[in-house]
């Protein structure tokens, strides 16, 4: 049986299928390409990230499909009931990337409070020049320790934010349509952990006490965070999205940032990916990645061993 995996797989994912196998191809075939490639190939497995969309045509021109994997957590570009309701099996790694999705999150909230973002910038173009001015112009940061974090979508990503929030002795707040409660263990170095419950409040409760606010959202129809909410939230302070783009009103955004209602956002994703706003690219107050979050080495490691442990079970167990 033939897996294409058309965004790429890690080696250790290719080691697990081959092993198990099945034959791995890694060939980058474009989307208009993709039913011919499938067809002709007769292609059993189809993984994808986010890059390769999985839509009704496709499932509906390629009989020889059997399972549609995506590599991550978000299936928005997928039409998953459309093909389970065909008869495919439609395989997420939801566990896989959270921790790394988390990591990146503090990264740019420690970027945020310490203007690392912005001294990046300036620094190779005015350090030799302007270096008393631009230390005092960046001297005026914050500790995250002692503040609150809170957390919009209190999933597995969600709770691995919480632990690295709790470790660094921040308080944590969250909100979540769909979790009352949960036990966040944060596990340290030597088998230690220590273990809290944390209970989600509504969503008007979190913006109006968080010095900082992370979403860990799947895709929405409408801004979760819009011009209302950001009224609601504290003077200063700052949000970050390494979610989906299209979650939060850019526009209200950067007026916020430029108001100074807002002190700085951290954005991994944007409405108008893959061509983000340049308004947004160019905001002093804004640290940038180019949607990164689980894009980590061991993140893809654990997701393509992941995959491989699903499609075995599913196809030949």
């Amino acid at each position: 049986m033939k897996i294409l995996a058309n965004d790429g797989i890690s080696q250790s994912g290719i080691d697990a299928l081959t092993n198990d196998g099945f034959e791995v191809i890694t060939t980058k075939v474009a989307q208009e390409q993709l039913i011919n490639y499938i067809n002709e190939h007769q292609i059993t497995g189809l993984l994808v990230r986010s890059a390769t969309k999985v839509r009704k045509d496709i499932i509906d021109a390629c009989e020889s499909l059997k399972i549609i994997g995506r590599g991550g957590v978000g299936m928005d570009n997928i039409d998953v009931q459309y093909a389970r309701d065909k008869g495919l099996h439609v395989i997420n790694t939801p566990a896989a990337s959270s921790s790394s999705v988390a990591e990146l999150v503090f990264g740019h909230l420690f970027s945020g409070v310490r203007f690392l973002h912005d001294s990046n910038r300036n620094m190779p173009l005015e350090g030799d020049s302007r270096f008393k001015e631009l230390k005092k112009s960046y001297a005026k940061g914050v500790e995250l320790r002692g503040k609150t974090l809170g957390i919009i979508g209190f999933g597995r990503i969600g709770q691995a934010t919480a632990k690295m929030a709790l470790g660094l002795g921040m308080n944590v707040i969250a909100t979540d349509k769909f979790i009352d409660k949960a036990t966040v263990s944060v596990d340290f170095f030597n088998g230690q952990s220590i273990a809290i419950e944390i209970e989600t409040e509504a969503m008007e409760s979190v913006l109006k006490n968080a010095d900082f606010i992370t979403l860990h959202v799947p895709a929405q129809k409408e801004y979760i965070i819009g011009k209302k909410e950001i009224e609601l939230m504290k003077q200063g302070a700052a949000i970050v999205n390494a979610s989906r783009g299209g979650t939060i009103d850019e526009v209200a955004l950067i007026d916020a940032l430029e108001s100074k209602k807002l002190s700085f956002a951290g954005l991994d994703v944007f409405e108008n990916e893959p061509t983000p706003a340049i308004k947004v690219l160019m905001n002093p107050y804004v640290s940038l990645t180019p949607h990164i979050g689980a894009a980590t080495n061991e993140a893809q490691d654990r997701i393509g061993l992941e995959l491989a442990s699903q499609i075995n079970t599913l196809l030949k167990g």
